[in-house]
């Protein structure tokens, strides 16, 4: 084969490559953009706001205290406060209702368990049945929030894929012009 018939094919593709390459980071950016945007929007609009820090929960109070009274806007601000106000305030209701920290699964069974079995403590079933709705619902909070940290995760990780695929569009489309100015170099006479 002729090396310069070779080296066409070669440069062809690289142009090619080059063209799939800023195509995939133009795609990759937009993906990017609407993750980021819907996050801060979806959460702007049910108004979520971190308390001051003297309000925090004590144990998470130095790695929340960077978020004082600022609004819950993006995929970072919603795991902290689902992870470490929410979950706490949640932990706390548990302990103060049966002594120690217990999921929404846990308090369910224990008061289906009282409500079943035909208990008289009405103060007992009142309790955990309160303890119950405030664990579903902040259950229901965490995962939306947590969501929403998900969906802005895969939008920083689409915008450093958009990065990278730029710059290897770039080093394809010089590596091609590389090859053009090589066509013209090589002796007609040339084979591989």
């Amino acid at each position: 084969m002729k090396r310069k018939n070779f080296d066409k094919i070669v440069t062809a593709v690289g142009f090619g490559l080059s063209v799939f390459l800023f195509a995939a980071a133009a795609l990759l950016n937009w993906g990017a953009s609407f993750a980021s945007d819907s996050v801060k929007s979806q959460l702007d609009n049910q108004n979520i706001s971190f308390p001051a820090a003297d309000a925090m929960p004590e144990a998470t109070k130095a790695q929340l205290a960077k978020w004082a009274e600022k609004k819950v806007t993006t995929g970072e601000m919603a795991r902290d406060y689902s992870d470490l106000y929410i979950w706490e305030h949640m932990k706390g209701s548990a302990i103060a209702a049966v002594g120690k920290p217990a999921t929404y699964s846990e308090v369910s069974g224990m008061y289906m368990g009282l409500v079943r079995g035909g208990s008289s403590d009405t103060a007992q079933i009142a309790k955990l049945g309160d303890l119950r709705q405030t664990l579903f619902m902040g259950n229901t909070l965490r995962g939306m929030l947590l969501e929403a940290y998900a969906f802005g995760t895969m939008g920083v990780i689409a915008g450093y894929g958009a990065i990278a695929a730029l710059v290897g569009g770039l080093v394809m489309l010089l590596l091609s012009i590389a090859g053009l100015v090589h066509i013209r170099r090589t002796p007609d006479s040339a084979t591989i």
